[in-house]
């Protein structure tokens, strides 16, 4: 069944619900709601509502329910797969205005946070309290907490802290239908029923929209160390990795990242922040491991990053540089976190992230290259490995639109294709969207399929909400 288009009398009706400076009708101002970062999709709306309450987005619904309306709900717009797109037109649900922090509760350990506070303002505002929420995507200056939820976002501290579902207790959400409904209780333990709660982490915004996250926190590592080890190949870095964790040791970060994803992020830093980058990147090394290790007590965060010094003095490693300064480490961590800008600077690409086990990545990471060489591609590689979470850019370059348009895709289902055969999958935080969804059959059996569109179906009878994603 087509989608109703959005006419006049409904946008008065928008109108009457969410006032009129919170309709947004014009064509250049609905453009930046038709693009996220990935690739250069775009799709323009029918129109922009910017709502401020539950009630608000439950009386949209309701009406976009009754007149069978396309809605995709919008968080700050950094996905990288396009789970936030409106490819069926319609109307876009802004989460801007949902942008309050409503509680820190230092006892219980717990906050209570709208979805479009930006999660780095979280962080902070819990920092400050001597707390810690862990995820740590890395557009979190700008990514909407929101967002995060709903694409189960991990980031740098994942390998240790885990990923964004890990610290959710209980949601507020908002049917497709326009039921307003929690779907947990803010406890620790909880094994009344169906876990609602855990569904809506990573499911894209196709469920419903989330319009309060009450989060679990943890007490803030006072201290914390960082190096950088350089290694002659890529290979030779993931083995490191396997052998780290075999020593006993757990860093609150593993980030891998080839020289070239360095060169290229070094370039944009030093133009966007207009600032030189003083740390070295020997030339003659191919990848290099950031390696974070955090605590409470000097002597043993300074144990353990003298036993992974030593794990890696068994591989081909370069000099190990050990940060001594707080701006060293702000430096290192700016070049780990702005690789994904920095690329998309120097050339369109496709961004792509599969996990597999982490003792599987040296295969993984020979296999694309060796995919890439077949296909004419080059790709720039990084990523949270301590996790067994690679991003793989895969660059345009030179290559002309056809080739972009149908080699790269094939190669892109050949590197799926081997991220499944060493047990892994399509994504470990980017999401599905639009960009993978052709690839969900490498992955998932039809059974599996079957069984998520029919959940589908449970929340969304209409199938209006965040259309054409997933499956």
């Amino acid at each position: 069944m087509p989608f109703a288009e959005v006419s006049t009398d409904i946008i008065t009706q928008f109108t009457a619900i969410v006032g009129n400076e919170n309709v947004i009708v014009d064509a250049e101002k609905r453009f930046a709601y038709s693009h996220d970062e990935t690739e250069d999709y775009s799709f323009l709306p029918d129109v922009v509502l910017k709502p401020t309450t539950p009630e608000e987005i439950s009386a949209i619904m309701r009406l976009c329910n009754q007149h069978h309306i396309a809605v995709t709900p919008r968080g700050g717009g950094t996905g990288l797969s396009g789970g936030a797109l409106p490819i069926e037109k319609g109307v876009v649900i802004s989460m801007e205005r949902f942008n309050k922090i409503i509680s820190i509760d230092e006892l219980n350990l717990q906050a209570t946070v709208e979805p479009g506070v930006i999660t780095e303002v979280f962080q902070n505002a819990v920092k400050e309290k001597g707390l810690f929420y862990p995820p740590d995507p890395a557009s979190r200056g700008s990514c909407f907490i929101g967002g995060n939820v709903s694409e189960n976002s991990g980031g740098p501290k994942a390998v240790k802290y885990g990923v964004t579902r890990d610290y959710v207790l209980n949601l507020e959400v908002v049917l497709p239908t326009g039921d307003i409904i929690w779907t947990g209780a803010n406890v620790l333990k909880n094994s009344t029923g169906y876990n609602l709660t855990q569904l809506m982490c990573g499911s894209e915004g196709t469920l419903g929209i989330i319009t309060k996250i009450v989060f679990k926190l943890r007490g803030l590592p006072q201290k914390s160390v960082l190096l950088l080890m350089p290694f002659v190949t890529n290979e030779e870095a993931c083995k490191a990795i396997a052998e780290i964790f075999r020593a006993g040791i757990t860093p609150s970060g593993m980030e891998f990242f080839e020289r070239e994803a360095a060169m290229k992020t070094i370039d944009y830093c030093e133009k966007i922040y207009a600032a030189k980058v003083t740390t070295q990147f020997p030339e003659n090394m191919d990848a290099y491991l950031l390696c974070e290790l955090d605590g409470n007590d000097d002597e043993v965060l300074m144990r353990d990053a003298e036993r992974v010094m030593a794990v890696v003095e068994n591989f081909q490693a370069g000099e190990i540089l050990f940060a001594d300064s707080e701006l060293q480490k702000e430096e290192l961590w700016k070049i780990r976190k702005n690789i994904s800008p920095g690329v998309q600077a120097y050339s369109l690409n496709k961004a792509e992230d599969v996990v597999v086990p982490r003792a599987n990545l040296p295969k993984l990471i020979v296999g694309i290259k060796q995919i890439g060489h077949r296909y004419g591609f080059n790709s720039v590689c990084y990523g949270h490995l301590g996790d067994g979470n690679l991003h793989i850019n895969v660059l345009k370059e030179q290559m002309s639109d056809e080739d972009w348009n149908t080699k790269v895709n094939d190669g892109i289902a050949e590197i799926f294709s081997l991220a499944v055969s060493l047990g892994g999958t399509l994504s470990g935080e980017h999401g599905i969207g639009i960009a993978k969804k052709p690839f969900m059959n490498i992955a998932m059996r039809e059974a599996n399929l079957h069984v998520m569109r029919g959940i589908k179906k449970a929340f969304d009878p209409n199938g209006i909400l965040n259309p054409g994603k997933i499956f």
